[in-house]
């Protein structure tokens, strides 16, 4: 089954889920709000993407941090610290695919490549 992460308000995850369901693909969605991250599952996933791809330094989360907590994150662990302390950080959606393969963010033609 394929796991989306993210916060239900998030447009992108909005998109990703409406895409999901319009092509037939059943979904679990893990809201980070509610549910928090998952610490195994946020291990996986800076293993496989990286922090650089998962922590969104673009997003308006990022802007309201202080200095110090920015400059703090320079490596998987301190990423890893942030993320669990404050999901928003995170890039959306996370999507943990049938294969075991995760992806984040979203665009149709990515989606189309991993959904038969």
């Amino acid at each position: 089954m394929i796991t989306l992460y993210g916060i239900p308000n998030c447009d992108t995850v909005k998109k990703a889920r409406a895409w999901l369901s319009e092509h037939g693909s059943d979904y679990a969605f893990h809201d980070f709000k509610k549910q928090g991250v998952p610490p195994d599952a946020l291990d996986q996933w800076l293993a496989s993407v990286g922090w650089e791809t998962l922590i969104n330094r673009k997003g308006t989360m990022w802007r309201k941090l202080d200095d110090a907590t920015r400059e703090a994150v320079v490596d998987a662990g301190s990423a890893r610290a942030l993320a669990l302390q404050c999901p928003s950080v995170i890039k959306r959606p996370v999507v943990q695919w049938n294969d075991g393969a995760v992806t984040v963010g979203f665009s149709p033609a990515a989606f189309a490549s991993r959904v038969p």
